[in-house]
C-alpha cells in the first residue's frame, strides 16, 4: 500500500504552516505583487549589453560567517559547493557562484534515500569540468538607461547573502544579485523542508523605467527512462509547440548536434509528433500557421501523458501544480509554480536512450518566454517553483 500511494498523489500542493524559524514560502499560491505583462513581441530592439564582474569566493569567510544552519561548504574546483541537511535525510547541493542546484536526495517510503534531480559533469576542450542539469536560472533583463538606450544582461555570479532555518525543519539560503547599475536587486532563495525544495526569484526595481525579464527555471529531473515517465494533471491546458530551450545548463539530445544541428532535429520529432493526429481527431487539430517562422498551438489531451516521444511544450494556462510520476523508478515528484504563467516541459523521447543513462530525464520550467513580465518603475516581483517529494 505504501508504494501505492506514493505513485498517485494529489496534483494540488497545500503549503505547510508558518513556522516559527522560517516563514512559509507559500508556493504555488500567488505572491504579492506588482506585475503587469506587455502583449507578446517577437522582436526587440538590439540592446546593450552589460557586463557584471566575477566577484571571487572567500572560502574562509563562508565557513566563519554562514556554518552550521545545517548547512556546509565545500571547495570544488575553484567554485563552492553549499550543502543543506535535514534531520529526515533530505540534502540539497547549490554551486556558488553559478546558484546551480545540483542535487536533491529526498527519504521515500521504502526508508533509502533517491536522487531526483539530473545532473551531468563533463570536460570542455580546455579541461574544466562542465555541469549540466540540476535546477538553474536562465533569465535576461532589459531595461533602459539614462540615455534612453537598452541595456541586456543576465545574472551568472551569485553572491551567498544569509541563511536561515535549522537542520530540524527547514533551511532557506539566500543569495543576491544585482545589475550593473544597482539599480535592480535580485533574491535567490533556495528552501529545503523535509518533504519538497523551493526555488523562488525576488526582483525590486528602482530604475525610473520599466524592467523586462524573459527566460525560466529550468529543472532536470532523473528519470528510469522516459518511455516509463508520465505527467499527470496538464489536460486541457492549451500549449505552443517550441524548439528546445537554450540554456548552458541545460543537456541535449546526442543527436542534436548533427550536421543541421537542433533545428533540423527538432523539425523532424514535430512532424513525428503530430503523426499520429487524423482528421476524426478534432480535439487536438493544430490551429493557427504550421510555417517553420510560426509556433505551432495545441491543447493538451492526455489526462495521463506518456513522455516516450521527444516533445517541448509550453504551456499558457496550465494548473499551478502537476504530478511527474516515473513507473519504472517507482516514485513521483509534484510540481508547482508562483508568479510565472507558462510552464515548460521536455522530454528527450525515449528512441536511442538508455534507462538510468546521461539522457534519462525530463525537464521542466517555470517560464516568461512567450510573454515577457514587466515589473514597473519601484515596484517588486516574486515568482518560483517548488517540488514536493509525495513518497514519504
Amino acid at each position: 500500500m505504501a508504494s501505492s500511494t506514493s505513485l498517485f498523489c494529489s496534483n494540488f500542493f497545500i503549503p505547510k504552516s508558518t513556522r516559527n524559524t522560517l516563514p512559509s514560502t507559500q508556493f504555488c499560491l500567488p505572491f504579492s505583487s506588482y506585475i503587469q505583462h506587455n502583449h507578446y513581441k517577437k522582436f526587440f530592439p538590439l540592446p546593450k549589453v552589460a557586463s557584471v564582474p566575477y566577484q571571487p569566493i572567500n572560502f574562509d569567510y563562508l565557513q566563519q560567517e554562514f556554518n552550521g544552519h545545517g548547512v556546509t561548504f565545500e571547495e570544488v574546483g575553484g567554485s563552492c559547493m553549499a550543502k543543506m541537511e535535514l534531520k529526515n535525510g533530505s540534502i540539497a547541493t547549490i554551486l556558488l557562484p553559478s546558484g546551480l542546484i545540483t542535487s536533491y536526495k529526498a527519504p521515500m517510503w521504502h526508508g533509502a534515500k533517491v536522487e531526483l534531480l539530473h545532473t551531468a559533469v563533463s570536460e570542455s576542450e580546455l579541461g574544466d569540468a562542465i555541469i549540466q542539469g540540476g535546477v538553474s536560472l536562465n533569465f535576461n533583463f532589459q531595461v533602459n538607461d539614462d540615455d534612453g538606450d537598452v541595456v541586456s544582461w543576465s545574472p551568472s555570479n551569485w553572491v551567498l547573502h544569509n541563511i536561515k532555518g535549522n537542520a530540524e525543519e527547514s533551511i532557506q539560503v539566500e543569495l543576491i544579485n544585482k545589475g550593473p547599475d544597482g539599480k535592480t536587486g535580485l533574491k535567490y532563495i533556495v528552501t529545503l523542508e523535509e518533504d519538497g525544495l523551493g526555488s523562488e526569484l525576488e526582483i525590486s526595481n528602482s530604475n525610473s523605467s520599466p524592467l523586462q525579464m524573459t527566460g525560466s527555471i529550468l529543472t532536470h529531473l532523473t528519470v528510469s527512462n522516459p518511455e516509463a515517465t508520465y505527467a499527470i494533471g496538464l489536460d486541457r491546458s492549451n500549449y505552443y509547440i517550441r524548439p528546445p530551450f537554450e540554456s548552458e545548463f541545460i543537456l541535449s539530445p546526442p543527436d542534436s548536434s548533427e550536421d543541421k544541428g537542433l533545428e533540423k532535429t527538432w523539425k523532424s520529432s514535430v512532424k513525428q509528433f503530430f503523426s499520429g493526429w487524423g482528421t476524426n481527431n478534432q480535439n487536438n487539430e493544430v490551429e493557427g500557421s504550421q510555417s517553420d517562422s510560426e509556433d505551432m498551438i495545441g491543447e493538451e489531451t492526455d489526462t495521463y501523458k506518456q513522455l516516450k516521444e521527444r516533445i517541448s511544450l509550453v504551456y499558457t494556462d496550465a494548473p499551478r501544480s502537476f504530478t511527474l510520476i516515473d513507473r519504472g523508478r517507482r516514485n513521483s515528484v509534484l510540481v508547482g509554480r508562483s508568479g510565472f504563467n507558462e510552464t515548460y516541459l521536455f522530454s528527450p523521447g525515449s528512441s536511442g536512450i538508455e534507462s538510468y543513462s546521461k539522457y534519462a530525464y525530463i525537464c521542466v520550467g517555470q517560464a516568461a518566454v512567450l510573454q515577457p513580465i514587466v515589473l514597473s518603475s519601484q515596484n517588486v516581483w516574486k515568482g518560483g517553483q517548488y517540488l514536493h517529494n509525495p513518497n514519504l
